[in-house]
């Protein structure tokens, strides 16, 4: 860095450095302009360049183009979604698991993170020049004040769908054992389990809109002919919650061996009230070393105050009356 920084201030004088990272920004957004311009293939065209298949008529065209959702951001998804299948799979799962499941939600995450990404940088250079001075400025504080409002507005889309994964998968499992309970009634009151679940996610909604939410996505996924187990496969990996994925087991295996729905609702619904439980006393127990820390800081002092205090200004008055008396 030294030696970059030396190089720089010899070919273009003290804002050297300065100049060169602004430049190399430039570049990169040079560079990445044309490829907004590079807009995938139209699905209607493949089909109709295809031979042996039947024409499609202009009315299917026009249904099937107004149900894209975003056109604009669909002209560029080459460019605003990842080529690996795999790390495409990951970011849909994980924008899922956040509660985000519209077709273009990948890209609108990977728009999000460029166009923060560059406006920090352009916010960061403009006030490195306006409010610093280039020619007094080290290079830390060069990268820092250019690079650090880039490199933040690039992970904040990264580090709000975390934040928004863990409060969702929170609310699940604290209103996953109290769906179960309804589960279980509505099941022994005879209802089917589609009806239950039904019935469920309409009685959640106040409480718990996450949860009601995922039921009656398994609902409208049933009902449109899907099969049972698929539909809970994809529910347990949509809330990424541990109990989500036993509850699922626990239904497939139950459908599988055909023991009533009823029994397995009962015994694992009594295991995740004492699971809630045990939860519960374990955050009681953590409470009093989390607030060892603040009673020594809030009340030490004081006591010390009042403890130690008169003595040393017994201390001190002594030393002075001594002091006086040999004098």
């Amino acid at each position: 860095m030294q030696a970059f920084n030396q190089f720089a201030y010899n070919l273009l004088g003290p804002a050297g450095p300065m100049i060169l990272i602004a430049g190399l920004g430039m570049l990169l957004l040079v560079l990445a302009i044309p490829m907004f311009f590079m807009s995938r293939a139209n699905p209607m065209d493949r089909l109709n360049n295809q031979s042996g298949r039947q024409e499609v008529d202009a009315a299917t065209r026009a249904v099937l183009r107004d149900k894209q959702k975003n056109q604009k951001l669909n002209k560029y998804a080459q460019f605003l979604e990842p080529q690996d299948a795999k790390e495409l799979s990951d970011v849909r799962l994980k924008l899922l698991q956040a509660g985000y499941r519209t077709k273009d939600a990948v890209q609108v995450y990977y728009f999000a993170q460029f166009v923060l990404g560059i406006g920090g940088l352009i916010i960061g250079v403009a006030y490195f020049y306006l409010a610093l001075d280039p020619t007094t400025a080290t290079t830390q504080q060069t990268v820092m004040y250019t690079l650090g409002p880039g490199a933040a507005g690039y992970m904040f889309p990264k580090y709000w769908i975390t934040s928004r994964v863990q409060k969702r998968q929170e609310e699940i499992e604290s209103g996953f054992p109290d769906s179960l309970d309804m589960m279980l009634v509505c099941v022994e009151a005879g209802q089917s389990m589609d009806q239950s679940i039904v019935r469920v996610s309409k009685e959640l909604r106040a409480s718990y809109p996450s949860l009601a939410d995922e039921f009656e996505l398994v609902s409208h996924e049933m009902k449109a002919g899907k099969d049972k187990s698929v539909v809970l496969n994809d529910m347990g990996e949509r809330c990424g919650v541990q109990d989500v994925m036993s509850f699922v087991t626990v239904l497939n295996q139950s459908q599988s061996f055909g023991t009533p729905i009823s029994d397995a609702l009962r015994v694992y619904a009594s295991e995740m009230r004492d699971k809630r439980v045990m939860r519960a006393e374990e955050k009681a127990n953590k409470l009093p070393t989390k607030m060892t820390l603040t009673t020594m800081m809030l009340t030490v002092p004081p006591l010390l105050i009042i403890l130690v205090g008169p003595s040393v200004l017994g201390i001190q008055q002594l030393g002075s009356l001594g002091s006086s008396v040999g004098q």
